[in-house]
C-alpha cells in the first residue's frame, strides 16, 4: 500500500523530528542555567582562628565574612545571561525556518523526479511498443535487419534514462527523508501540485521582511548580549566589600568579644581594564557583523527574487510554446507510426524532443520552488500558518 507524504505532512514532521531542532532546545535549556547562575549572590564565609597554643592564654574567633557585589554586578550577569538565553531562542526559530525551507525544497525536487520518472516510465512503453512493431515487419520482410537493430538500441538508451531518473528519484527521497528524521524513507510517494508556482515577492514587501529578517535578529541579539557583557566588565572594575561579624573568645581574660570589620580591595594595579578592553572590540565586531550580514543577506534575497522571476518567465515560456509544440509532434508522430506514416526514427526524435521539453520544464519548476524556499529562509516563513499541519491529507 502506497503512503502519501503532502507538504505539510512533511512539514510537520520535520518540525517535530528533526535532530537538529533537539539540539538547539538544549542550548536553550543550557541558557536557563547560565540565568538561573547569575541571579546567585556571592556565598558568606565562615572563618575559625586560633591563637597561642597554651590554654591559659589561648584566644579562638570565630566570624562570618559577608561578600556585598558593588557596581551592578549582579544585574549586569543577569542580564548577559538573559541576552544569551534570547540568542538560543532564537537560533532555535532560525533553525526551525530553515529547516522548512529546506524541506520545502526537498519536497519538490522529490516530486519533480517523481514526474520524471513517470515520463521515463511512458518513453520506455512507447519504445518497447516501436520495437516490436519494427521486429513485425522484420520478420513480414518489409524493413530491414538493421532497423531492428537500431530500435532495440533507442529501447535501451531510453532504459538507462529511465534507471537515471530512478536513482535521481531515491536520493531525493533520501534527502527529504533525513530531513524528517527517518531514514530510510517511511513513504512511498509524495503528493503535490508541483505546477502551483509561489509569487514573486514585491521590493517593498521584501524590504518589510528583511527588517525582521530572524538572521538579523540574531545578529542584533548578539550585539546586545556583547553590550550586555561590556557593562559586566566594567561593573568588575568596582571593587566588592566584604562585611565580617563574629565573636572572639579569650582563655585569659574569660569573656567574648565582638568583632566587626569592613574590608575593600584597592584598585591599584588590576583595574579590569584587559577584559573591558576585550569586549569594548567584541562590542564592535558584533555591530560590525550585523552591518556585513545586513548586506550580505540583502544580496542574498535580492538574487533569489531575481531568480525565481526569471525561472518564472522560463516556466511561461516553455508552458506557452515549448511543451504544446513537442508534445502535438510526439503525438502526431505516434499516431503516424502506428498507421505507417512515419518509420521509428521519426517517433524516436519527437519522444527525445518532448522528453527534454518536459524534463526541463519539471526542473524549472522545482528550482522555482527552491528559489521561493530560499527567500523564505532568509526573510522567514511568509505564510503564519504554513507549519500546521492540513486537516485534509
Amino acid at each position: 500500500m502506497a503512503t502519501l507524504l503532502t507538504l505539510q505532512r512533511a512539514i510537520a514532521l520535520a518540525l517535530d523530528g528533526n535532530p537538529d531542532l533537539t539540539v538547539a532546545k538544549r542550548e536553550i535549556e543550557a541558557a536557563e542555567g547560565q540565568v538561573l547562575q547569575g541571579q546567585a549572590r556571592p556565598n558568606p564565609e565562615l572563618a575559625y582562628l586560633l591563637e597561642d597554643q597554651r590554654a591559659q592564654t589561648r584566644t579562638q574567633s570565630v566570624q562570618i565574612n559577608l561578600p556585598v557585589e558593588m557596581g551592578g554586578k549582579r544585574a549586569a550577569r543577569i542580564a548577559a545571561a538573559e541576552r544569551g538565553r534570547d540568542i538560543a531562542v532564537e537560533d532555535l526559530n532560525v533553525r526551525r525556518i530553515e529547516i522548512r525551507a529546506a524541506v520545502v525544497a526537498a519536497f519538490f525536487e522529490t516530486l519533480a523526479a517523481q514526474e520524471r520518472v513517470a515520463l521515463a516510465l511512458d518513453s520506455v512503453d512507447l519504445a518497447r511498443k516501436v520495437t516490436d512493431a519494427v521486429a513485425k515487419r522484420v520478420a513480414a520482410g518489409k524493413a530491414s535487419p538493421v532497423e531492428e537493430s537500431k530500435a532495440r538500441v533507442a529501447e535501451a538508451g531510453v532504459r538507462v534514462e529511465l534507471a537515471q531518473a530512478q536513482s535521481e528519484l531515491r536520493n531525493a527521497r533520501g534527502r527529504l527523508a533525513s530531513l524528517l528524521g527517518a531514514n530510510p524513507p517511511r513513504f512511498t510517494l509524495v503528493a503535490g501540485n508541483i505546477e502551483a508556482l509561489p509569487p514573486v515577492p514585491s521590493f517593498d514587501s521584501v524590504q518589510q521582511r528583511l527588517s525582521v529578517s530572524p538572521t538579523l535578529r540574531r545578529a542584533q541579539l548578539e550585539m546586545e548580549r556583547r553590550r550586555s557583557l561590556v557593562d559586566l566588565e566594567r561593573s568588575k572594575r568596582v571593587p566588592d566589600v566584604t562585611f565580617s561579624l563574629g565573636v572572639k573568645r579569650s582563655n585569659e581574660l574569660q569573656r567574648d568579644q565582638l568583632l566587626f570589620g569592613v574590608s575593600v580591595p584597592l584598585p591599584l594595579f588590576d583595574r579590569n581594564q584587559g577584559n573591558l578592553l576585550e569586549a569594548l572590540k567584541r562590542e564592535d565586531k558584533a555591530r560590525d557583523e550585523l552591518q556585513a550580514l545586513n548586506v550580505r543577506v540583502g544580496t542574498e534575497v535580492m538574487q533569489a527574487r531575481e531568480r525565481l522571476d526569471a525561472i518564472r518567465r522560463e516556466v511561461e515560456v516553455l508552458q506557452r510554446d515549448v511543451l504544446p509544440g513537442a508534445k502535438s509532434a510526439y503525438d502526431a508522430a505516434t499516431i503516424g507510426f502506428e498507421n505507417g506514416k512515419f518509420n521509428f526514427l521519426e517517433v524516436l526524435d519527437a519522444q527525445r524532443t518532448y522528453f527534454a521539453a518536459k524534463s526541463q520544464y519539471l526542473k524549472a519548476l522545482a528550482e522555482a520552488h527552491r528559489a521561493a524556499a530560499d527567500i523564505d529562509r532568509v526573510l522567514g516563513d511568509s505564510t503564519p500558518n504554513a507549519d500546521k499541519p492540513s486537516n485534509q491529507e
